[in-house]
């Protein structure tokens, strides 16, 4: 990947083979799908393993203008299906609570330390996209959190980006989530 060895950093979003221009505004997509992509982003927690399909989004402004990002909205694509993101905080509840046992009760029951929920992984938590502006020359990523497994030729659909000064609407954008040279 474009970072090294115990650090995240994403690289430039032009760096990327999957991504896209719209007007100033480079837009690139990457998803975290093996143990090798997600290790380096989340730990030893894979959220794939739990249904939760990890996507980096990078949002590059070259423009002159600021464009606001408190009204956009990201949607996983593939085919005729449309998967909106979770919010981050709503991770740790995508794993259903153990069903208390039905078996036959011991009278002094051996205590057992309890297992740390992996989707309440802090690296869940501070690595989401959370920008709201993103300034002219400036650069913000993160992740979005989609309940889905990857599907081929799926794309990462981006809309409500507005530029600061004038409150317009910046065109969509479709992303494509796989590499399209590598078919």
């Amino acid at each position: 990947m474009l970072w090294g060895q115990g650090s995240f950093k994403p690289g430039p979003a032009s760096s990327y083979p999957s991504h896209q221009n719209v007007g100033k505004l480079k837009i690139a997509a990457v998803k975290y799908e093996s143990d090798e992509e997600t290790k380096q982003a989340f730990g030893k927690v894979n959220p794939n393993e739990y249904g939760i399909l990890p996507v980096y989004l990078i949002l590059e402004n070259t423009s002159e203008q600021t464009l606001l990002l408190d009204r956009m909205r990201v949607a996983y694509q593939y085919g005729a299906n449309e998967v909106m993101p979770l919010q981050p905080g709503d991770l740790p509840y995508v794993i259903a609570p153990k069903r208390p046992s039905t078996g036959p009760a011991y009278p002094n029951p051996i205590p057992l330390p309890k297992k740390k929920n992996p989707m309440s992984a802090v690296e869940l938590q501070t690595r989401a996209f959370g920008a709201k502006t993103l300034l002219k020359g400036e650069s913000a990523s993160g992740f979005f959190y989609f309940q889905t497994r990857h599907r081929k030729n799926a794309i990462v659909y981006i809309t409500g980006i507005r530029e600061g000064q004038t409150g317009k609407e910046v065109f969509f954008a479709e992303v494509p989530i796989d590499n399209p040279t590598a078919n």
